[in-house]
């Protein structure tokens, strides 16, 4: 073969592999641009982005409107990408208290008390020392930790909101030991928290977020109407109060922590946690969440009505921070602090935890445990 032949054949072998690359780079030229056009995936940091709280509602059925407040509580988790939120209801045999500890156990990461004080107390049972946060929607009449902690009282989705974006804070819980007579005790809340029988007489811890008190307090919350209670809420409290006024003085032996015991005559006893009340009225003007101590305030007066005006106008004074220091008042009300108080009263008398009566005692212990709840408040 000639070497012109030879030139031919090379040639057209080389212009078959041009041919070939040509094609080649076609084809990835192709495949580059589908790429570019196609959808972009959704981002991967999507996978990892956090998810929304999980939010638990343990709710009072029998409050008002609460039917459609759990509508309006699905219909703002939705609006907010929120999982769906957990619905528990309260029953007759258990005010709350494993309700909100199936919550914990299922994972939620805020429990919120949709009904009254009890509601409150039950839901704060379970969630004493778990760090799982509790919010608050109060539909009670006293609706006291709300009070004290400037949640919303009339707008229970403002309340849900504030539960919802607010900031985790640490407060203290107060618990009272019945060390007598427990037997006696009607505590739901307590009972359900332990596995215990009701009627049990060994000694029993009841939760208090706010007040405890026996005497003429608890008395008068014993003897409030419900009915009554429904239709002009807190007032009937102090409405069932007038009919104590001349109540007869408690004989009781305190002990706070480790110093002697104290030989007193007094209308009430409280151990407090926060002090404002209904109307207006702050009873424990020293009182803070936080601080790690009890409050302790012993309530007295003589002399009849006189006595009980000079006791309201020093309740007043005390909540702008006057204090009339005379021994010689026939109305008085005076203030010690403590974590642990052991009070002793002749012939047993009343006892309320947060306004719920829990029967009759005559010797009981109270105690504090610092920060054991994490509540949701304002920002």
């Amino acid at each position: 073969m000639s070497w012109v032949a030879w030139v031919a054949v090379v040639a057209g072998a080389l212009a078959l592999v041009a041919v070939g690359l040509g094609l080649w780079v076609w084809r990835q030229q192709r495949r580059l641009g589908a790429r570019l056009a196609a959808p972009a995936p959704a981002p991967a940091a999507d996978a990892g982005r956090p998810r929304g709280q999980l939010v638990a509602f343990v709710a009072n059925p029998s409050k008002p409107d609460v039917a459609e407040l759990r509508a309006a509580v699905r219909k703002a988790a939705s609006e907010q990408y929120l999982p769906e939120p957990m619905w528990l209801e309260t029953t007759v045999e258990d005010p709350g208290v494993g309700q909100a500890r199936s919550a914990v156990a299922s994972g939620a990461d805020l429990v919120v008390a949709v009904g009254g004080d009890g509601t409150v107390r039950a839901v704060a049972e379970a969630l004493a020392g778990t760090g799982v946060p509790m919010g608050l929607m109060p539909l009670g009449t006293g609706n006291l930790l709300a009070r004290n902690l400037d949640v919303p009282l009339n707008d229970p989705l403002a309340a849900m909101q504030l539960a919802l974006d607010g900031t985790d804070k640490p407060i203290d819980v107060g618990w009272l030991r019945v060390e007598r007579w427990e037997s006696q005790m009607d505590d739901d809340i307590a009972e359900a928290a332990d596995d215990m029988p009701a009627d049990t007489d060994m000694p029993r811890d009841h939760i208090f977020l706010v007040i405890a008190g026996l005497g003429f307090d608890a008395a008068m919350v014993a003897d409030t109407d419900d009915q009554l209670k429904a239709r002009v809420g807190w007032i009937a409290y102090f409405m069932a109060g007038v009919r104590h006024l001349h109540g007869r003085r408690l004989r009781v032996r305190l002990t706070l922590d480790d110093k002697p015991v104290q030989q007193l005559r007094a209308r009430s006893l409280l151990v407090g946690n926060c002090g404002k009340l209904p109307g207006g009225i702050t009873l424990l003007p020293d009182a803070v969440l936080d601080d790690g101590v009890l409050d302790i305030a012993t309530i007295d007066t003589r002399g009849g009505i006189a006595g009980w005006a000079q006791l309201f106008g020093e309740v007043v004074l005390q909540g702008v921070g006057v204090r009339n220091e005379s021994a010689a008042k026939i109305g008085r009300i005076d203030h010690a602090r403590a974590r642990a108080a052991h009070i002793e009263v002749a012939g047993g008398e009343h006892v309320q935890v947060d306004g719920d009566i829990v029967g009759r005692a005559s010797v009981i212990t109270a105690r504090v445990d610092p920060g054991a709840l994490i509540v949701r408040v304002a920002a």
